[in-house]
């Protein structure tokens, strides 16, 4: 018989991203698009053997910082080997176009400091073929990839390239600033942006110190840029925000909805010093949607957290000046300069006074620090946090930081979720997961790189929520991280598995899925570092119709472009 498909996948139980119970059916592609499914009789070129496998739509993930390593790397890891199949980068208000000359530096340096990706590799990755986001988006497109990407035309880059000094001085925009940007959101929109993001958080700041130009726009610089998305007829606003006056944060989110008609996500989770408010959003969230407002919560299905250790960017005892006369020796020399006794006393009698990092007393938090484990435990409880630990053994709870991080030779990491996880349970993300107002999102993969390695949310989310728990079904997991993502972007042609979609497929061993630990690799340019994680369980990821992962191993093919909506 001669071959009618590029490819069938045969017999699996498909998920098929609209939440319903699974059926066991074939799947046939041809040309990037899925064909046929149910019961296929024709062969393919290739064919997948799926029985006893979960089949789902690729994964859409809307929140990632790739706007750098897509210029410089044809794999979008580590997203791409968690079943993601789609990318949407340029948030929280960062990235690189529009961009003068003059202006590069300004841009490198608050990506380093806002995303922490090292500013020698943004150097040396960059060719900054490009001024305008239109340019921008004709570079990406000329370098394939493993998974498809999209873009958001970012506030800080628009800001500055429209106001120059002014916006990184925090001024605020004259009538002509904000006609300007704008004409230039319009365009950006029309040449293939997927949207815009700002970021109105006290937490991002250069490399420098100084706070993301975008801190203080006001609101008629933001509704002038939201109205250049309605003049371009598309769009969806993305928005950072600390929520630190929720009524009247959230009616200026309103208001940008109200006067612009666009679709806008923001970035919501469980503060740990006020660890009720994000349910007073969800309700005012409801509110404008049961009026009839586009507008969704971005929510991670854990702790949003750090890694630290000796081998990343921070860890207990960065701080100390002990410390610092060692941090720039090879691992090997740091440890066994710590495992010197009079080190360790110095280090040990220095640490409580060591209060001005990135984190501040954070760092020292040791009733909220836990050994990662292996496998990683996500929700290790108050009972495995260090402090508790060393209380059940008499010992001092710095003291016994202080050996874990030594642990595995130096390459351990103590983990320390900073959201989500006020009390030591992840019942806020089970109820954030289950709100039909939100969406999942805020992984971050691609930024930072020696601090975070969040991407591996899409596997968490199936393994711990389904697999391990039983909390949700897996169709409706699948769905919240498929149909309900690439709609909320308005990627209409992806998400769901059915004749005419794009081929976006991912083939899961559910009793095999899993998390490996976060590791550090020196593979950025310049020999620059970061946190990757691996998964289990994936027994293929396809990418319009073409096998990008078999086995969590990538096969080297690269059909993955740029989307222009």
């Amino acid at each position: 018989m001669s071959t009618q498909f590029d490819l069938v996948i045969r017999g699996g139980e498909v998920a098929d991203g609209l939440g319903g119970e699974t059926c066991r059916a074939d799947v046939a592609i041809r040309d990037g698009r899925i064909v046929e499914v149910g019961q296929v009789a024709g062969r393919g070129v290739e064919e997948i053997d799926a029985r006893g496998h979960l089949v789902t739509p690729g994964f859409v993930d809307i929140h990632t910082h790739y706007d750098a390593q897509a210029m410089w790397d044809r794999s979008l890891a580590p997203s791409s080997n968690h079943g993601v199949t789609t990318v949407v980068m340029g948030n929280c208000g960062v990235g690189f176009a529009p961009v003068r000359a003059g202006d590069r530096e300004c841009l490198i340096e608050l990506m380093e400091g806002v995303e922490d990706i090292p500013g020698v590799a943004l150097h040396e990755g960059l060719d900054w073929q490009w001024e305008s986001f239109a340019d921008y988006l004709a570079a990406l497109e000329a370098r394939p990839r493993d998974i498809d990407c999209c873009a958001q035309l970012p506030h800080a880059a628009l800001r500055l390239y429209v106001m120059g000094e002014r916006a990184v001085r925090l001024e605020m925009a004259t009538d002509e600033d904000m006609a300007r940007m704008r004409e230039l959101a319009a365009e950006a929109m029309r040449a293939g942006a997927i949207g815009f993001s700002t970021s109105r958080s006290l937490n991002h700041k250069s490399v420098r110190g100084d706070p993301t130009p975008s801190l203080r726009a006001a609101e008629e610089e933001l509704t002038a840029i939201a109205l250049g998305l309605k003049d371009a007829g598309r769009g969806v606003l993305q928005v950072i925000t600390d929520f630190l006056d929720v009524e009247a944060e959230f009616a200026l989110l309103r208001r940008l909805v109200e006067v612009s008609g666009r679709p806008l996500s923001f970035s919501l989770a469980q503060r740990h010093s006020a660890p009720d408010a994000w349910r007073r959003v969800l309700e005012l969230t409801a509110e404008a949607v049961r009026d009839g407002l586009p507008m969704r919560a971005q929510i991670a299905p854990r702790g949003v957290g750090v890694l630290l250790g000796l081998k990343g960017s921070l860890n207990v005892f960065c701080e100390c000046p002990g410390y610092r006369e060692i941090a720039d020796l090879p691992l090997e020399e740091r440890v066994a300069r710590m495992r010197e006794p009079q080190l360790r006393e110095r280090l040990l009698a220095e640490v409580d006074g060591s209060r001005h990092a990135l984190l501040g007393p954070k760092l020292h938090d040791y009733a909220n620090l836990y050994r990662i484990g292996n496998p990683p435990n996500y929700n290790p409880g108050r009972e495995a946090a260090v402090a508790a630990i060393a209380a059940r053994e008499g010992r001092e709870a710095k003291e016994m930081a202080y050996d874990l991080l030594l642990e595995d030779d130096g390459g351990n990491f103590l983990y320390m979720p900073m959201a989500n996880y006020a009390a030591r349970d992840l019942e806020c993300c089970a109820e954030m997961i289950a709100d039909p107002n939100t969406v999942i999102g805020l992984g971050d993969g691609g930024a930072h790189v020696g601090l975070i390695c969040d991407s591996s949310f899409p596997t968490f989310l199936l393994q711990h929520w389904g697999t391990h728990s039983g909390r949700f079904s897996l169709p409706w997991l699948v769905k919240r991280q498929t149909s309900d993502t690439a709609r909320a972007v308005g990627l209409l042609d992806r998400g769901v598995i059915a004749p005419g979609m794009k081929a976006d497929i991912n083939v899961i061993a559910p009793d095999r899925l899993g998390l490996a630990v976060p590791h550090i690799r020196h593979d950025l340019p310049a020999g620059g570092k970061r946190l990757l994680q691996g998964a289990s369980g994936y027994v293929a990821t396809i990418v319009s119709g073409v096998p990008v992962y078999r086995d969590g191993e990538p096969t080297g093919q690269y059909p993955g472009r740029l989307v222009r909506p």
